[in-house]
């Protein structure tokens, strides 16, 4: 390994960390047809299953980002790996609706550090002008893990049950974990596989900040900055689109548009295979515009307002159309243009707050969205319950997007009284 950059190395692993996270967590929206079908479950119930997960995974979101400030991302994100795996194994063994929201809301606990994990991780090894594209890369295994869920889990429920499947996945993770204690540091000085010259280019690359002052600040000074604020409901309405697409969707299409599940298993691969592309050019984007301009808020908000705007209207248009294509086409624009703001969120936080608050901050703004998490399944299954139709869902979720990217325009600023001036040029590659 001498011969990558370790930085690199660390972002494959990251990379193949996000695959495995939506592997998991897409594993229950496949299969919930059989799920709901075996435990008995009507429309509203199951909603409130999908919304378990995210009562866990919201508030370890913020834990496992003030656990990573203080005990560092390695040791928590193997930890966190460690313990979704075995809480995704839990699924397997439910029998009713009790048992299910026990161990949908343990696994979502386990995998609550993931993102702020993965952007501790990027902050202390990547350069500043790199940072975008290192979140995009690390983060591009989500969709492309939720892809493979579909006709991996489909497949298997199908021929060997459900049950199966969830114990199968859970091995996956636990085998990861062995490479990740193995090969990641926390920072390039503590990696004896880092040459001097990867350490240099780190350094040179970092963004110029104050001498430290002797005092710390608290994380609460932070957490309610306006930009800091406007940033995680922006990102609790791409967590919104995210979380119904995620749950929902598949139920949709059996349900109302009438697919079978083998077909409905293959119908999704195709939104998060374009929402893998889109994740991953996002990162590049911020990062040229920020090489352009050297105004890295500017980069980052560009692509947040405008691409959450258009997910918006693809997701509300999606409950208008008539035919089975038409909606999976814009789902497909929805997720493609939701995933190319999903570097931005933590891009703004990278940006602004300094280097020994990031991980609470980015606990905190991803808490926050992932509340989304609870809000769209739960609603959703009421509405569905109370009207049987879906279409208000659609329509309620872009709105709440919309609004979400028109906080980020008015709020995201750099003014002079930062501490940290993301406005200039990045240093080097």
């Amino acid at each position: 390994m001498m011969g990558l950059r370790m930085r690199w190395v660390l972002g494959a692993l990251m990379f193949l960390a996000g695959m495995i996270n939506y592997l998991d967590r897409s594993a229950l929206g496949v299969a919930a047809p059989l799920v709901r079908a075996d435990l008995h479950l009507d429309a509203a119930q199951l909603g409130i299953v999908f919304s378990s997960f995210s009562f866990g995974y919201a508030i370890f979101c913020f834990v496992g980002g003030y656990a990573s400030d203080h005990y560092g991302p390695r040791r928590v994100l193997g930890v966190s790996m460690v313990l979704w795996s075995v809480f995704c194994g839990f699924t397997a063994g439910a029998w009713n609706l009790t048992s299910l929201l026990i161990a949908r809301i343990l696994f979502g606990m386990g995998e609550g550090p993931i993102g702020s994990t993965f952007n501790k991780t990027v902050r202390n090894w990547f350069p500043h002008g790199q940072q975008a594209t290192a979140v995009s890369v690390g983060n591009a295994g989500t969709p492309l893990g939720a892809a493979v869920s579909g006709p991996v889990v489909g497949l298997l429920a199908l021929n060997f049950g459900w049950r199966v499947a969830f114990v199968i996945i859970t091995l996956i993770g636990l085998v990861w974990t062995i490479a990740w204690f193995a090969i990641a540091t926390d920072h390039p000085s503590e990696n004896p596989r880092v040459s001097p010259e990867e350490l240099a280019e780190f350094e040179a690359g970092q963004k110029t900040q104050p001498p430290p002052s002797g005092t710390r600040k608290p994380l609460g000074e932070f957490l309610m900055r306006p930009a800091i604020l406007a940033t995680a409901f922006a990102f609790f309405g791409y967590s919104c689109i995210l979380f119904f697409f995620l749950t929902w969707f598949p139920t949709y299409l059996v349900s109302a548009r009438h697919l079978s599940l083998a077909s409905m298993s293959f119908a999704t691969m195709i939104p998060w295979l374009v929402g893998f592309v889109g994740l991953l050019v996002g990162g590049p984007v911020c990062d040229l515009i920020f090489r352009l301009t050297g105004n890295a808020i500017l980069a980052r908000k560009l692509v947040l307002v405008v691409c959450l705007l258009v997910a918006a209207a693809g997701i509300a248009m999606a409950g208008t159309v008539e035919t089975v294509t038409a909606a999976i086409t814009l789902m497909t624009v929805s997720v493609f243009f939701m995933y190319m703001t999903g570097n931005t969120y933590w891009a703004i936080v990278l940006d602004t707050v300094e280097q020994d608050r990031v991980g609470g901050v980015s606990g905190f703004v991803h808490f926050i969205a992932n509340c989304g998490g609870i809000v769209a399944p739960l609603v959703t299954g009421f509405i569905v319950q109370a009207t049987g139709s879906f279409y208000a869902a659609f329509m309620l979720i872009g709105a709440v997007a919309v609004l979400g990217a028109a906080g980020v325009a008015v709020f995201v600023r750099a003014p002079a009284s930062d501490p940290i001036r993301p406005m200039l040029r990045p240093a080097g590659g």
